[in-house]
């Protein structure tokens, strides 16, 4: 037998690895194609504990049906790669299901029965340019006819999807939705616009307001209620502004008899105030308090002071719309996870909650109930008289009048253990209104309660679509996109109210972006280093241009103006426009000093990704060469 020539010899190893590099990926594909390495910080691709406990408990099977154009969808390579995830994790959830989770991968081409059955379940396709629709949903239907669908898969909560698989789920594993009991001065199902939004049309209920829709049994309470249900096992106070004597003894009653509140107040409620710009007639007052109940729940909280946080402020833009400055507004915070309870499942896992003008709370100094904090402001923070914040809303005048003493402050607490009525005197009595019957006597009233459960959170503007997420429209459905975990705060609280706690753990995985501390320390150091001198010089310039259209001679509107200018004026004139050039030119260079550590430190660390670890890497094997042609040198004795 002839023996191979090198040449042939290469040729037969290079066709042998192809052949080989084929084989190892068809067999990975069969054997490993559902293993996957996660290495990122918080298993953000990883099945979470929740999804297993919620598949794990599934006691009836579920039947889910995913919709996907694979045609129609051919030329759009987003689509593709987000469908193969879904359906890499859908599969997932039917192998730990333990045979409870039946899927289904449908193909709705155009004018077929497929289609037919996709719009049936209320599916939306989206039209391509070709003239077919793409459909890209998911319906989910269990025995007793239960259906839940996913109208479209937005790549905008891809973030998300894993939770939005799993409440689909979830909804379609329980029999009955638990009843919450909601309590608000708010228009929580009519927005911001209030009543005005709602006879035009344009009303849009509070995002959170949707999302507690869809996952409970909402029933939204008059604010004059006297009783709350028996049915009721959870109950939502937002904002309890004007609410009246037997309102407020219908709560205590509630709370002592065995029943589950989350209580929002707040000293100056931006979101009542944004209602009140949209309504006509009556007013919703912007601050709210509970004091008799919660002088019996053992808490304090002064509804006139506002808590202001240099250290958690956000960042706003200020000053003239064309050339905006942004500044650090110390009322309006951003809360992350070293100001949350890391050992409270409510707030464990939570990963920024933005609050706006929030009050602190207090244990009461000989209280009888247990008062736990879930979200604290940093120790670089202090109160604010509420009516100052309410007359300035200027960052600048705020910063100065703040001097950080006194925190950290508690934003939001929790309380148990035994507790009294705040009622010792017994029930309030009815108003009586001439020519309607007299109100039904109330039930006994109880005086003393071995143990209450309540949440309290000295904040209502967290529920403020303004604060924490955006509205998208989607082929006619509203699709939320969350900038913080606002709406997971408040979902989170519910469900552990009830006892239900598989999908806390999910709501609030997404990722959210990461803050660089460092970055934030310099901006804010330079900003207090050069701040005054912005100030002084933007003040200069205002009474250069104020002096300088003096002298030009601008009258008001509709007078005349002055045609003859002396030379002593004219000398005057240019003397202010120098003036002014030069203070525009110093401002521009505060402001670029302001940003000067900034930049140096974002170029620093462009030179170490870009520059300096591959260096260090040439370095390294520079060094091992030189090693290894030494060693090869002396083995040889030279």
């Amino acid at each position: 037998m002839k023996a191979l020539s090198r040449r042939g010899f290469a040729t037969l190893a290079i066709v042998l690895g192809i052949v080989m590099f084929v084989a190892v990926n068809i067999a990975s594909n069969i054997w490993f194609g559902a293993m996957r390495l996660d290495l990122t910080e918080g298993g953000l691709y990883t099945v979470s504990d929740g999804t297993r406990t919620t598949l794990e408990e599934l006691n009836e099977p579920i039947t889910l049906r995913f919709f996907y154009s694979r045609d129609a969808a051919a030329g759009y390579p987003t689509v593709n790669a987000y469908a193969a995830r879904i359906r890499d994790l859908l599969q997932e959830y039917v192998a730990l299901a333990n045979g409870n989770i039946l899927l289904e991968e449908i193909d709705p081409r155009t004018f077929t029965p497929e289609e037919d059955q996709a719009v049936a379940f209320g599916l939306t396709g989206a039209p391509t340019q070709a003239g077919e629709n793409v459909y890209f949903g998911l319906a989910g239907t269990n025995s007793t006819d239960g259906q839940e669908i996913i109208p479209f898969f937005n790549t905008d909560r891809d973030d998300y999807l894993e939770y939005d698989l799993t409440s689909l789920i979830h909804k379609l594993s329980r029999t009955t939705l638990p009843r919450l009991g909601v309590l608000s001065a708010l228009p929580l199902e009519s927005g911001l616009g209030g009543m005005m939004a709602m006879l035009q049309g344009n009303a849009q209920p509070f995002a959170i307001y949707q999302q507690l829709t869809e996952t409970f049994d909402v029933e939204m309470l008059s604010q004059d209620s006297e009783i709350i249900p028996d049915d009721i096992s959870t109950l939502l106070v937002a904002h309890p502004a004007g609410f009246s004597e037997r309102t407020r003894y219908a709560i205590d009653q509630f709370v002592l008899r065995g029943g589950n509140a989350i209580i929002l107040v707040d000293p100056l409620s931006e979101a009542a105030g944004a209602t009140n710009a949209g309504m006509g007639g009556e007013t919703i007052d912007d601050s709210s308090d509970l004091a008799e109940l919660f002088a019996a729940w053992g808490v304090t909280y002064d509804p006139s002071k506002v808590v202001a946080d240099a250290e958690l402020a956000q960042r706003v833009r200020v000053g003239d719309p064309m050339n905006p400055q942004t500044q650090e507004y110390i009322v309006w915070l951003r809360t992350t996870p070293p100001n949350f309870d890391a050992d409270d499942v409510v707030t464990s896992a939570l990963q920024q909650v933005n609050l706006a003008t929030a009050g602190a709370l207090g244990a009461a100094e000989g209280a009888t109930t247990t008062f736990t904090p879930l979200i604290t402001s940093s120790t670089t923070s202090a109160l604010l008289d509420s009516p100052i914040v309410r007359a300035t809303q200027d960052p600048v005048e705020l910063m100065q009048r703040f001097s950080p003493i006194g925190g950290p402050f508690t934003l939001a607490a929790r309380i148990s253990g035994p507790s009294a009525t705040a009622f010792p005197n017994g029930a309030p009595a009815a108003l009586v209104v001439e020519g309607e019957p007299p109100a039904e006597p109330l039930p006994e009233q109880i005086t003393q309660a071995d143990s209450i459960n309540v949440l309290i959170i000295a904040d209502t503007d967290l529920l403020d679509d303004r604060f924490w997420v955006t509205a998208q429209n989607v082929l006619g459905q509203r699709i939320l996109i969350p900038s913080a975990d606002n709406g997971a705060l408040i979902v989170n609280a519910v469900e552990n109210m009830m006892g239900s706690n598989a999908l806390i753990s999910l709501r609030t995985r997404a990722p959210v972006q990461r803050t660089f501390t460092v970055v934030d320390d310099l901006r804010r150091q330079a900003e207090a280093e050069y701040q005054d001198e912005e100030q002084q010089l933007l003040q200069s310039i205002a009474n250069a241009e104020a002096r300088l259209q003096e002298l030009q001679g601008q009258t008001p509107e509709g007078e005349a103006r002055p045609d003859i200018v002396t030379p002593q004026q004219q000398a005057a004139i240019e003397n202010f426009r120098s003036e002014l050039l030069e203070s525009r030119a110093a401002l521009r260079g505060v402001q670029a000093n302001l940003r000067g550590n900034v930049e140096s430190l974002g170029a620093f660390l462009t030179f170490i990704n870009m520059a300096l670890v591959p260096l260090l890497v040439a370095l390294v094997a520079i060094v091992i060469g030189l090693i290894r042609r030494r060693r090869r040198l002396l083995a040889r004795g030279i």
